[in-house]
């Protein structure tokens, strides 16, 4: 089974390899098909599929820890789901199982963010048809897919108010996970140093000032996501309209 190894000599993933443009071709025309298909969608979708979506990535991820064990790479220094595309992962079940707006206020912006940068420039070392792979691509995929149905099929909207959740919940995040990774030794949040891969974070200065960068940039880009989701004036009554229909699809299905 070597595509469950924890060995990547066979399976070493490059940058930009057709792999790699494979995926961000699936997952983007994943994304047009959600958005030209929204309507179609939320009467397709019901609470089942939602429910078992969310059970899809929770076991998708215990499958990664399994896997980890297995291979005898899981490590305290960087196995905790601390990242921040893991705890989106727990904030897309927690909203596909509970539709809560408050955590949709969270996930619209973590998950886009986060899991965009990742799949961009993924730090990765399992190509295609590796587990790892399918892991990696799929749960990043669902941090944004999920924010976006909620948006586009469901009919959510961001606020100004859910910027500054987004900016004070990551805040709250900073002072424990740093705790931690000086406990552990780890590098969870990217706060003890810049990945080895390059990533975004090489064009934000030196350690410990791209952390203030990263923060700058973070809401500069969560006011983009704002302004291109959020509620439109000259089509709030058809919204509305359109969140009723679907409001009630969803307590039918």
């Amino acid at each position: 089974m070597g595509w469950f190894s924890g060995s990547y000599q066979n399976y070493d993933f490059s940058m930009f390899s057709g792999s790699h443009f494979t995926v961000i071709a699936v997952v983007t025309t994943a994304f047009v098909g959600l958005y030209l298909f929204r309507q179609q969608l939320g009467s397709l979708i019901g609470r089942k599929t939602e429910i078992g979506t969310a059970f899809f990535l929770l076991v998708i991820e215990m499958l990664y820890h399994v896997w980890m064990v297995a291979t005898n790479s899981w490590r305290i220094s960087h196995a905790i789901p601390l990242e921040l595309c893991s705890i989106s992962l727990f904030l897309a079940v927690l909203l596909l199982l509970t539709h809560k707006k408050n955590i949709y206020d969270i996930l619209l912006f973590t998950g886009l963010l986060g899991a965009s940068q990742a799949l961009l420039t993924p730090y990765l070392n399992f190509d295609f048809p590796h587990f790892r792979f399918f892991h990696f691509f799929t749960v990043h995929a669902f941090l944004m897919i999920v924010p976006l149905y909620f948006t586009w099929v469901k009919g959510y909207r961001p606020t100004l108010y859910s910027v500054g959740k987004t900016v004070l919940f990551l805040n709250i995040l900073i002072p424990p996970v740093m705790l931690i990774n000086i406990w552990t030794g780890g590098n969870y949040l990217y706060l003890s140093h810049k990945p080895s891969s390059a990533s975004l974070l090489d064009l934000l200065g030196p350690y410990p000032w791209y952390i203030l960068s990263l923060e700058a940039l973070a809401l500069v880009l969560s006011l983009f996501i704002w302004m291109l989701f959020r509620e439109k004036p000259a089509g709030h009554q058809t919204e509305k309209l359109f969140r009723r229909k679907t409001a009630k699809r969803a307590e039918s299905s």
